[in-house]
Parts: C-alpha cells; structure tokens; sequence
C-alpha cells in the first residue's frame, strides 16, 4: 500500500485462507482469482480450459463463495466456460471480470501485451488483437539500432550539454 497499490490479487483460495482473511482483516483489499492461474499455469496442464468437468466447475463455485465470504471485493475468471462464469456470477454479491470466460462477467480484462500482439507466438484464443504490435516493436529497435551504428543516434538536439 505504501507502494502504491490500491489492493493485491490473490490465486486461488484453497490452503490460502488464512491469508485472505489477514490482509482483509488488516484494510488490505483482496481480488481474488480463479480458474487459469498463471502464477499455477504448469500445475494445471498449460494454457486450458478450466472448470470443465462438474467437479472442477463445483469446485470453482465453492472457491467463488469462499472468496466473497472472506471478504474478497471482487473475482477475476479466467479461462472458464462461459456458462460457469455467468452462474458465479450470478450467485455471487461481488462483481466478476472476465478473461476468456465469455461475456456474463461483470467485467472485462484483457492483458496488455495480447491486446498489442507483442508475442506472435503466444496467442490466446480468447484474446482479441488490436494491433500487431510485435512487427513495429521490431521494427522500431531495428532503426534504433541502424541508427547508432551510423552514428544518427543521438543526434545534436538530444545530447545534453
């Protein structure tokens, strides 16, 4: 807080607890997040579909209460079905941002560089371009480069004297 942020983000529930209930107990706000955790991405199978199975989507709703009951202001999901995203939701009083879990979220993320196609090679089904940005990042530290090698850069105007 003293850093500046306004809340933390917390993966998961489960064997968390305790430490959600700490930091809400202490006046720290806790936004919780379920389904793909990247933090947990290996342990669950890679980039996939979470919630799924009925166990795993029960699972995801109970996790969403506990969250809510702990205290949490909000649930971020991600990579779930849409039709389970829109039913925690539904039965939950705190809001819900979405990141591939369709449109019955509360809300909408999408993370910054899927937004400007910094990595061609990552490309999440769920993440709409909306710039290919990784060709004019290239392109730009190629000039940069082009430039100090014929000594263009810096130029008169961007020396300090």
């Amino acid at each position: 807080m003293q850093a500046g942020a306004t809340a933390v983000k917390l993966e998961g529930v489960t064997g968390h607890e305790e430490v959600v209930a700490h930091l809400v107990g202490s006046g720290i706000p806790v936004m919780g997040h379920l389904g793909l955790t990247p933090q947990s991405v290996n342990q669950l199978g890679g980039y996939r579909l979470q919630g799924r199975a009925p166990v795993e989507a029960e699972k995801l709703h109970r996790e969403a209460r506990a969250l809510e009951e702990l205290g949490a202001f909000s649930l971020v999901l991600e990579c779930v079905p849409a039709a389970l995203a829109t039913a925690i939701t539904e039965a939950r009083a705190i809001p819900t941002i979405g990141i591939g879990a369709g449109g019955g979220t509360s809300g909408q993320v999408l993370v910054l560089s899927d937004l400007l196609g910094l990595d061609a090679r990552f490309r999440p089904r769920f993440a709409r371009r909306y710039l290919e940005g990784e060709e004019l990042v290239r392109d730009a530290v190629n000039q940069f480069a082009r430039d100090v090698r014929a000594l263009r850069f810096p130029a008169q105007a961007e020396v300090l004297a």
